[in-house]
């Protein structure tokens, strides 16, 4: 085999549906990424009464979203292209607003991944769809339906924060 021959992949998608798969896996990974910084800047700058909780909260959080983009950034690299990894790019490639408060108080925190976390979500519902019917990249979509039950799940737990509140 030649060298060009073992870069290129043939696991039965053409080359415009892994471009597909991938164009769509590379704005979950800038959405991902920046859904870990904003949850990371929380862990360290949240205060009050609840700090503790929402403290071990984000960290729990920001340590699951960490490993989620290794693995998006993994699953875009076994489809072939290189994975985006700069501030820059992942600010390019994003859905997801930084906060506009440099440091808010702590249920806008938690109100604020909500919002990330239900957008997430919501984009993750439509890819995983697309990945399926219009790229027939099932293996796609079965990683991108765990993932959304990954951020289902974190939204809930920010949910039930938000609903104890008077």
């Amino acid at each position: 085999m030649t060298a060009v021959q073992i870069n290129m992949v043939n696991t039965g998608l053409t080359d415009e549906q892994r471009e597909g798969v991938t164009g769509l896996l590379m704005r979950l990974l800038a959405d991902e990424h920046i859904l870990y910084v904003k949850t990371r800047k929380y862990h360290w700058n949240v205060v009050g009464e609840l700090f503790h909780s929402l403290h071990n909260l984000f960290e729990e959080q920001y340590t699951v979203l960490a490993a989620r983009i290794d693995a998006i950034a993994e699953r875009i690299r076994a489809l072939g292209p290189p994975a985006i990894g700069t501030m820059q790019e992942f600010r390019q490639h994003t859905t997801l607003a930084e906060t506009t408060e440099v440091y808010p108080d702590a249920v806008t925190m938690v109100a604020n991944l909500v919002t990330d976390h239900e957008t997430v979500i919501r984009n993750l519902r439509h890819d995983l769809r697309t990945c399926d019917k219009q790229y027939d990249d099932m293996g796609t979509s079965d990683f991108l339906t765990e993932l959304m039950e990954i951020h289902e799940e974190m939204a809930w737990m920010l949910r039930a924060f938000l609903q104890e509140r008077p």
